[in-house]
């Protein structure tokens, strides 16, 4: 998992997630709405980036737009099978890890993240 959580705002242009995306090769970032504990909004994957850029220039489109939702979800203390699980049953290759407490977003667990975890076991 990445506890480095990259966010945007919904009203963000796709061009600027683009760019911030590329300088620290990252392969998505978290569209948050407003502040407070119900901020999450969704998921921006590189993907994303291209199906959006085939229809009209990142600059003119928002993030809230592009993002996935809602965001698929998983608690921290949930174990890599279960994240595993979860990643196959909604065809997603990232998962915002949330605090069940605070419930906002702390991370995000990767396809990447559960093929390391995967090759070192």
């Amino acid at each position: 998992m990445s506890w480095d959580l990259v966010s945007f705002p919904a009203d963000a242009s796709l061009e600027t997630v683009a760019s911030l995306m590329s300088s620290e090769r990252i392969h998505c970032v978290v569209v948050v709405h407003g502040t407070g504990p119900r901020s999450l909004w969704g998921v921006v994957s590189d993907l994303d980036l291209v199906a959006a850029a085939s229809v009209r220039p990142l600059s003119e489109q928002p993030a809230g737009g592009t993002a996935m939702r809602p965001a698929v979800t998983v608690a921290p203390s949930e174990s890599l099978a279960v994240a595993a699980r979860l990643m196959v049953r909604t065809g997603v290759a990232h998962l915002v890890v949330v605090d069940p407490v605070e419930r906002r977003p702390v991370g995000v667990v990767s396809t990447l993240d559960l093929a390391g975890a995967l090759s070192s076991g």
